[in-house]
């Protein structure tokens, strides 16, 4: 089994469409950490503000298996592929690393570049899993974090409640 880091945003419906994709992520994935969700400009386009936060399990499933799945829980949230690379997204759930694995896998580019790239992606991963080291740098997601231009995108925590918990609170 391996240590699975998923990136998972929305900007259509977006409360609802996180706690769907909650919903189906458990159904699968037992042991889920789940980060704070946090508000985000859209990165790439003009749009409505995203929500996006990073959920972690361990995974039996190859990448590729686990790549349908989540293709599968994009489009039962109505995510269409038809439109620019760069839109509005119902629902959007990257593998960001499935263990060690460097390189493509089934497809899958490991780890996701987004991750060292977007605050979206590095705040809320540093937020589960401090210690844990990029597959590639080898360095912790607190270093990469620490060294992050922490003001080159615009990022805060929001009130999100999941099945009754508060999985996060506005700072």
């Amino acid at each position: 089994m391996a240590q699975v880091y998923l990136s998972i945003g929305s900007n259509i419906d977006r409360y609802q469409h996180i706690s769907a994709s909650l919903d189906a992520l458990d159904k699968h994935f037992d042991g889920m950490t789940i980060s704070p969700v946090y508000e985000s400009e859209a990165v790439g386009f003009e749009g409505d503000n995203f929500l996006n936060l990073v959920v972690g399990f361990y995974c039996h499933l190859s990448v590729g298996d686990l790549a349908r799945e989540l293709r599968d829980i994009e489009h039962d949230n109505g995510r269409r592929r038809d439109g620019p690379k760069f839109g509005p997204r119902t629902l959007d759930i990257d593998i960001l690393t499935y263990g060690d694995e460097v390189g493509v896998v089934d497809g899958v580019e490991l780890p996701r570049d987004e991750i060292v790239k977007n605050a979206f992606v590095l705040l809320p991963l540093f937020d589960i899993a401090p210690e844990d080291t990029h597959p590639e740098s080898h360095k912790s997601y607190a270093e990469l974090w620490q060294n992050y231009d922490q003001a080159s995108q615009k990022l805060w925590s929001v009130d999100f409640e999941w099945r009754g918990e508060k999985i996060s609170v506005h700072a």
